[in-house]
């Protein structure tokens, strides 16, 4: 059996669906190390990982893109946190390496720098992404606006426009940064964003058509569903099985963002309906945020024991808790604030699985209609989860990772 080396960024988000990934390769006799935030540690040790925390001048440079008032500029304090984070992650993933002295790598998506440190080490290494990476597919348009896709010639014109004019500018300091990361470590530079994430001799990108607009990504790109880690054995809270109405649950964002009106909104466009509020603030309870009659405030809760009930999930559009719900065939209203959110609302409305409402239109009236018309999307919702089935899951991501180090 093999010794696999996993690191990550200093975010939940990325860790979780990854863990789900090594949880099936460890399942599969495989010695499992990880390198990942602070945070994560003590979760990832229970899952049976060796675990250990990534340099600490990573996670502070703080992920500042909810300062951002359009997507545009959360793009360009994204690209500037990653590339500040890379010359950290270089040096760490090497002395983890020559500590494990691992048979093959997986490393996040985001880590520029362990990215560029895994493609110049001598060892099989795959790229994880937990959202809709950056990449140039004919048919899908530029990442970052939440663009509608367009068929046929005026959509390929529209989307090279878009790159040329928006995309590549942004672009131009992030592979400035990762090729000055690149060349002392004598890794050959790269054009594009696209080329650099295409380094990988394999990129799993946990999600499936037909939420995505296409199955055909490239040759090394697999996707292999939204990784969902396998629910925590026990039994539902006290508090959750006394709910006698169907639950709405309400995702907000485990990382700092500014979504926490998203809960007092659906709170009140809900509050003359026979339903009950299930509501999730990770980041942060608000003083003025509390449970009431038929709503229920929690910083944490298994989504799945939620879910089981839930005729409809409000979320923020982080990718994983949005996936998590239509895995389990439940649609979505999606009220995106950042980063790819704006991605994931616009496949959630494309694949007729869900509502897409902007957060800077958010107001109870349109909310409250955007969720009753999402609740009428269980058979949209229905089909992405097949579609999500269909890719394999993460046991075809186990089985296509053995090939790489068997390689």
């Amino acid at each position: 059996m093999a010794t696999v080396l996993a690191y990550t960024s200093p975010a939940l988000g990325h860790l979780l669906p990854m863990s789900a990934l090594l949880a099936e390769l460890m399942a599969r006799g495989h010695q499992i190390h990880l390198r990942t935030l602070a945070d994560g540690v003590e979760a990832a040790v229970v899952q049976g990982f060796s675990t250990a925390p990534i340099d600490p001048r990573i996670e502070e440079v703080e992920m500042d893109d909810w300062r951002a008032t359009n997507p545009v500029s959360a793009l360009r304090l994204s690209v500037s946190a990653f590339s500040r984070r890379a010359p950290f992650e270089v040096g760490d993933l090497r002395a983890a390496i020559a500590e494990v002295a691992p048979d093959g790598l997986l490393v996040d998506v985001n880590c520029w720098g362990a990215q560029t440190a895994a493609d110049a080490a001598d060892l099989p290494w795959a790229s994880f992404s937990p959202y809709t990476p950056a990449l140039d597919v004919e048919g899908v348009p530029p990442f970052g606006l939440g663009l509608r896709p367009v068929r046929g010639i005026l959509g390929r014109w529209r989307d090279a426009v878009v790159r040329a004019a928006i995309n590549r500018p942004l672009q131009r300091p992030a592979v400035a940064a990762i090729n000055a990361i690149r060349a002392p470590l004598g890794a050959s530079p790269v054009a594009s964003l696209d080329d650099f994430l295409r380094r990988a001799p394999l990129l799993f990108l946990a999600t499936g058509a037909p939420f995505q607009y296409t199955a055909d990504w490239g040759s090394n790109v697999h996707m292999i569903g939204p990784c969902i880690p396998e629910p925590v054995a026990g039994e539902p809270p006290e508090w959750l099985s006394s709910i006698d109405r169907p639950i709405v649950l309400v995702t907000t964002s485990s990382e700092r963002q500014n979504d926490a009106d998203l809960v007092s909104a659906a709170a009140a466009a809900l509050a003359d309906d026979p339903v009950h509020v299930v509501a999730t603030l990770p980041a942060g309870t608000p003083d003025d945020v509390t449970d009431r009659p038929h709503v229920t405030i929690r910083r944490f809760v298994d989504h799945d024991l939620v879910l089981a009930r839930a005729v409809c999930a409000v979320t923020h559009g982080g990718m994983g808790g949005t996936q998590r719900a239509l895995a389990r065939g439940v649609p979505v209203c999606v009220v995106p604030y950042g980063r790819d959110q704006f991605e994931v609302a616009r496949r959630a409305e494309v694949a007729g699985c869900g509502t897409r409402l902007p957060a800077r239109r958010l107001s109870v009236p349109r909310l409250r209609r955007a969720i009753h018309e999402a609740m009428t999307m269980g058979p949209g919702a229905a089909r992405v989860a097949e579609g999500f089935r269909a890719t394999g899951g993460v046991a075809r991501g186990a089985d296509l990772f053995e090939q790489l180090m068997e390689r």
